[in-house]
């Protein structure tokens, strides 16, 4: 393919399964992209969510990271608020020098979780606000120079591990374009100010050292499989899943049939659900290769992370393997 293709993997606990189990099939999925020929496998940080286990993104890096031999991997992202700079420049530091050349560190401004997840980290909802302050601390540890005097990031100074900053507004795109950092939009789950926000960072960009021209990467879901009809089951049932795990909370929730959660999304109520998966390639390896490549030149995006979302850990390594045959 023309465009540059990585994957997002969200280390989904499936339905009877634990995360160690997340964990091996995450492994097999990056074995999978590595040898598919992706740039590189990031990982997302959440928190209270039971059918998500990448929670300790670092950690979670440096054990793909010893199971794999070039691809790269890193954070997409790591959220920000809920941690000390100095403390993440020592975890990525750490890993850039066990793996060197071979670790990414996006960085999002969202809390990865409600206010209750916030007072669980000791952090308070105020720090998003300190979000450009910080990325600016964070890159001073990684680089030569740290901006807090007295303090020097071991592991970290020197690595100048490459930063990207996470959005799915334009306040990620101003802030990206202002430091001259790499531009990734979460149109995955997120994609309403997808154009918008691309616009806007191209047109504010000002070089970096780090980087000299804008670098937009783009998110999309994607469901490949040998015949068109699997793959579009496999879409419904992630679809379903994901609605189900936003509207079925706390013990005594109700469990909704698939026909229920089919009905509440063709609904008014349910559309802002349905659109969350609007950018989402479905079908067989031409169809979901010719989708990306037009999602990719309509969005002006020089590189697309593939998010993808079947349910069944074989059927992820397939569409892995066909996006990229």
């Amino acid at each position: 393919m023309s465009v540059r293709l990585s994957v997002l993997d969200l280390a989904p606990v499936a339905p009877g399964e634990a995360p160690a189990d997340s964990f091996r099939h995450s492994v097999a999925l990056a074995q999978a992209a590595e040898a598919a020929g992706y740039e590189r496998v990031w990982y997302a940080e959440h928190h209270n969510m039971e059918r998500i286990a990448s929670s300790a993104t670092s950690v979670l890096v440096a054990h793909i990271a010893a199971h794999t031999q070039s691809i790269r991997l890193g954070a997409g992202g790591v959220m920000l608020p809920n941690h000390s700079p100095l403390a993440i420049a020592e975890q990525f530091g750490t890993l850039a020098e066990l793996h060197p050349g071979r670790i990414d560190l996006g960085l999002g401004r969202a809390p990865g979780g409600d206010r209750a997840v916030f007072g669980a980290l000791r952090r308070d909802p105020t720090a998003s606000d300190r979000f450009p302050q910080d990325v600016l601390e964070l890159q001073g540890y990684l680089g030569d120079e740290s901006r807090v005097h007295g303090v020097v990031a071991t592991p970290g100074k020197g690595t100048h591990v490459p930063l990207y900053i996470l959005g799915s507004s334009l306040f990620g795109a101003q802030l990206a374009a202002q430091l001259g950092l790499p531009y990734a939009f979460a149109s995955h789950f997120a994609p309403a100010a997808l154009h918008e926000a691309v616009a806007a960072y191209r047109e504010g960009f000002q070089p970096s050292e780090q980087l000299a021209e804008p670098y937009v990467i783009a998110g999309a879901n994607a469901f490949a499989a040998d015949d068109d009809a699997v793959a579009r089951e496999q879409f419904a049932q992630a679809r379903r899943w994901r609605v189900r795990g936003m509207i079925q909370r706390g013990p005594q929730a109700r469990e909704y049939s698939d026909d229920e959660i089919d009905a509440f999304l063709a609904s008014p109520q349910g559309a802002q659900l349905a659109d969350m998966m609007r950018y989402t390639a479905v079908g067989t390896a031409d169809e979901v290769h010719s989708w990306l490549e037009a999602f990719a030149d309509e969005v002006g995006a020089d590189e697309v992370i593939v998010a993808h979302s079947a349910m069944a850990a074989d059927a992820r390594l397939e569409s892995v393997r066909l996006t990229a045959a």
